[in-house]
């Protein structure tokens, strides 16, 4: 849920950027560079990101801060937490560290930072270390400083018009928790209010191994979910929209 709006916000400013001449598509807020500068592509990132997140509906892209969903079940080992109305803020203030772009190699490399805040209701059953968690209630999860570095390669795909556009063809992906989580989650334990006051702090204070237990899992998860995003908004708009800096030609590897 987190990484696929900070993925969403990152990678399609991005290729908006790399650069845009009179399409039609690109919002006002786009500034186009002319080069695959990384200092180019890094600035005119930042300098669209509080807007981007507002949306594109055009494109059927969705508000972004607050990123809202409905109901989100994730089944973790020993585990099963459900989210409900959960909202995800943040995404404003997102800093892009460095933006590579690749053409030659059809290659993008993304790294930022941000600071992000997950409000909801939720339901959790299972085990967590070493805890038998029973709960349901408010919850509100911080992570300050969250950096992540995301790596994807692309491939052109032609259409039975001859429009060539974007795919994905593979990513990897890292992240660090950066400066803390904060976990504020009530009723741990819906018959102690004691108990659960007591293992609330116990995560708190060993923030970054509760991260880890059940983090990777979400996090590959909410990726899965982008790139589905990121297709949907390849597969709609050709290079010829996005793209004024020389590719390789012949484009290489078209399907």
């Amino acid at each position: 849920m987190i990484l696929r709006a900070i993925v969403i916000t990152v990678f399609c400013l991005v290729i908006n950027l790399n650069s845009f001449g009179d399409s039609k598509i690109a919002p006002d807020y786009i500034h186009p560079c002319d080069t695959v500068d990384p200092k180019c592509l890094t600035k005119a990132t930042n300098d669209a990101i509080p807007d981007f997140v507002q949306g594109i509906p055009e494109l059927g892209l969705e508000v972004l801060d607050p990123f809202v969903t409905e109901k989100l079940s994730i089944p973790l080992q020993g585990l099963t937490v459900t989210f409900h109305q959960g909202a995800v803020s943040g995404f404003r203030t997102c800093i892009a560290d460095n933006v590579v772009s690749i053409l030659e190699k059809r290659k993008f490399i993304f790294e930022f930072h941000c600071n992000i805040t997950v409000k909801g209701r939720y339901e959790a059953k299972g085990k967590l270390l070493l805890f038998p968690i029973d709960g349901a209630g408010d919850a509100k999860i911080e992570l300050t400083n969250l950096r992540m570095k995301l790596d994807i390669n692309t491939k052109y795909i032609k259409d039975n018009k001859g429009q060539v556009f974007f795919g994905i063809r593979n990513y990897k992906y890292n992240f660090e928790y950066g400066d803390k989580v904060t976990f504020d989650l009530q009723n741990l334990f819906k018959e102690s209010k004691e108990l659960s006051n007591t293992v609330l702090t116990f995560l708190n204070e060993n923030w970054k191994t509760v991260a880890e237990e059940f983090g990777k899992p979400i996090m590959d998860y909410a990726v899965e979910l982008a790139l589905k995003t990121i297709i949907k908004f390849f597969h709609a708009v050709p290079i010829s929209e996005l793209v004024i800096v020389p590719l390789p030609n012949p484009l290489p590897g078209v399907n």
